[in-house]
Parts: structure tokens; sequence; C-alpha cells
């Protein structure tokens, strides 16, 4: 569960750059939604660095930061804003807009897209739920589960889509789980939760998938709404329950407040865990040597899924708006410039990693950014590890004749911020 981020489809007006770029020749800018791009970013993002790890972009009208030690710049300094919902909002089409008050409300509730201190009163709301030690009790749940599904969706021998037997539906188990949603309402509320993503991952370009999306978050939030309800009259085993035992509720935050952050853990937890899980397992079944090494020593996996948010992990950017003028690595930026905090490369920026390239699950380090940093680290993390080491652990000890199927190349979703493979072929 990562930090979520929008991409308004009618980009600001552009700012001027602050300063030349540094020296370099040879460097074409591309446009980051080129297919090619998309599908193998790291060769062009490495370029993009090595020519000017913080780069004025004329063409997508903002910052391109890609250097880790800029980035981390921006993810300590107040001065980068994660409050972005009115853009979002501005790209909505105006046969939209009548759907679109109480969605964005809901939006703006969403921890990520409020900065501290408001953004530490949400999020302190539940800080002891996501702790690493309250999500182990789910440990045994979530081992049970996996072998579930795979023994259903995945049976040695057969050919499938690692994606869609398992990838999507465990997380979504996991979290309806968690969250107390009934299994008889799952189809409903992962729907809705897959129309939301339309949404806030600009997915939705057209005026009816708009209103699709706007009313679907709304239906979300009431949804949720009433699960509230019912667990302050009946608490059971699970998140809702647990934070409304805290006694925060209707005290530091209001129960408003409390619904439109659980739509944002609905949505976020699934979608970022999916990713993480497929792009795991296809980088282990790209590199043989370390899928080798891996089923050599089980014990190496949460190393492996480290190494995976790192080298191709399920967020490419986030982004954010300058609130004031800074200075960013000489740079000279402005208030209101808006800034794409390219986590993907400075997860390969060689200042920080030695031979970032390379993918290789002996590194050891959970230092990347793949879950953000700071104040907006990626307060589902425990969570999405869990899940995510718990299905690599079982495909890498019973599925020894896991491969890739078919002979084309995986494709992926064209998306400026996340990286989502559309299918897995696989045979298991």
């Amino acid at each position: 569960m990562t930090t979520m981020t929008t991409t308004p489809a009618t980009p600001p007006a552009a700012a001027p750059a602050q300063a030349a770029p540094r020296p370099g020749g040879g460097f074409t800018e591309r446009y980051l939604l080129d297919p090619a791009v998309n599908a193998r970013p790291y060769g062009y993002l490495n370029a993009l660095r090595d020519h000017d790890p913080v780069y004025w972009s004329a063409m997508h009208r903002a910052w391109l930061v890609t250097g880790h030690a800029p980035l981390m710049h921006c993810l300590r300094d107040p001065a980068v804003s994660a409050e972005r919902v009115g853009p979002l909002m501005d790209a909505v089409p105006e046969g939209a807009r009548e759907d679109a008050e109480r969605a964005f409300a809901i939006l703006s509730r969403w921890m990520v897209f409020n900065d501290p201190p408001q953004h530490r009163r949400l999020r302190q709301v539940f800080q002891e739920q996501f702790a690493a030690r309250a999500i182990g009790r789910y440990r045994t749940f979530v081992e049970r589960a996996t072998r579930a599904v795979l023994a259903r969706r995945a049976v040695p021998g057969s050919t499938g889509d690692l994606l869609a037997d398992v990838a999507r539906p465990l997380p979504a188990l996991v979290f309806a789980r968690w969250l107390g949603v009934p299994q008889a309402h799952g189809p409903s509320f992962w729907y809705w939760n897959a129309r939301v993503g339309d949404l806030v991952l600009g997915a939705a370009q057209e005026e009816r998938e708009y209103r699709t999306s706007l009313r679907s978050l709304v239906s979300l939030d009431d949804y949720l709404a009433g699960l509230v309800r019912e667990r302050r009259a009946d608490p059971r085993d699970d998140l809702i329950s647990q934070v409304l035992a805290g006694g925060r509720i209707g005290d530091t935050v209001s129960e408003e407040e409390f619904v439109g952050m659980l739509t944002q853990m609905a949505f976020a937890g699934g979608e970022t865990t999916s990713n993480l899980i497929a792009n795991t397992v296809l980088a282990l079944l790209e590199h043989p040597q370390e899928l080798a090494a891996v089923r050599q020593d089980p014990s190496r996996v949460p190393m492996a899924v480290e190494e995976g948010l790192r080298w191709d992990g399920p967020s490419k950017m986030s982004i954010r708006t300058a609130a004031r003028d800074f200075d960013l690595d000489g740079r000279g930026v402005r208030a209101g410039d808006r800034m794409f905090l390219v986590t993907a490369a400075a997860n390969r920026d060689p200042e920080r990693f030695a031979d970032p390239d390379r993918f290789s699950v002996l590194r050891g380090s959970a230092s990347h950014l793949g879950f953000g940093f700071g104040a907006h680290f990626c307060i589902g993390a425990a969570l999405a590890r869990l899940i995510a080491v718990a299905v690599v652990d079982v495909l890498v000890r019973d599925y020894p004749g896991l491969a890739l199927a078919g002979d084309r190349p995986p494709a992926w979703q064209p998306s400026l911020l996340n990286r989502a493979l559309t299918a897995l072929p696989v045979r298991y």
C-alpha cells in the first residue's frame, strides 16, 4: 500500500526553468508514456538522471526529479506539498462536474493528499494497527489464504495468468478480511475500488468514465460508512473495530474523516500489493540464477521482495507541488511548480546503489524508496510485505516448474505512476 498520486489530464501552465541543465550532450527528452518508455523505462530514466537529476520538462510541464539525493530532499522538505486534489478536479470534464463535489471532498480526506500537521493527525489514528507487530497477527491467515488460492487457481503443470490467478485475488481476499468486508459484498466492493483507481491513476479520460469513477467513490464511501456504524454496534476482529476501540474517532478525527481514509486504504492496498507480487515474480523468472539462489535458501525470499521493490517496484513516481519558492540542487523551484518525484530512477542511482541495474536477491538492503520515505512512508508497507513474501515463498518452495509462458514479452499498463503488468502468463 504505497503512497498514491494523481495525474491531471490537463496539466497546469508551464513554469520557466530556473537554471540551465547540467552539461552533457546526446540526451533527447521523451514522453514518459511513449509505449517503448512505458514498457522499458529504466534505460531512459538512467539517461535522464545522468543528464540532469533535477530536470525542467517543458514536455510534461514539471520538474523531473530522478537523483536519489535531490529526491530525498523533496521527501523531507515541507516546501514540497502533497496537496493535489485541486489539479485532479480541474481535469474532470465539464459534463461530469455535477458528480464531482462530494467525490473530491472524500479525496481531500485521504492522508496522502494532506500535509503536516493535518497528515500527522489523520495518520496517528491508524498507527498502532499498521505496526509490524499488529500486522503479524494476520500471518497465519495470510499463509493459509495463499495456499488455498494457489491450490485452487495454480495447478502444477498447468498454464495460466499469475496476475489474474493469484496476484490480484489474494490481496483482495486479505484486505477484505482485514477491513471486515463480508465475502458476499466482495464483488461490489472491488468493482468500486477498480473504478476509483481509474480516477486516481488517471485512466478515466472520457466524461462517461469520470462519471462512473466519481459515483463509485461515493458508493464506496457510503458502504464503508455503513460498515463503521455496524462495527460501533457490533465490534469484531477487524481494522474498523480496532480503530473505533482506540477512542480517537469523534475526538481527534471525525467519523467522516475516518470513513474517507478507509476508502484510501481499500483502494491503495490491493493495487500496490498485486503489482509488487507480479513484478517480483517476473524479476525472479527473468533471472534464473537469482531464482535458483532463493530456491536453494528460501530464507532469502524477504530479500527478494525488497530487491523487487527497488529494482522494478509497483510505483514509478509520485506527484507533488511546490508550496513556496525553494532551491533544489541549484535549481530555483517556484511556488506552484509541479514536481514528478521519480522513485523508479532514484532506486537505480549509482551514487546510492552499487551496480544498480543488476537484480540481486543478495543485495540485502531495504534502503530503497519503493514505499516512499518520511512522513508519507507507506503506512501499509508491513501488510504488503507480509502478503508478497507469503506468495513468493510458496511459489519458490512448491512450484519447481514455474516458468514464463508464451513467446511475447510481458505487457505493461500505460501509467505515469504505477508499474503494473496487464498479465503474467506462466506455466505452473
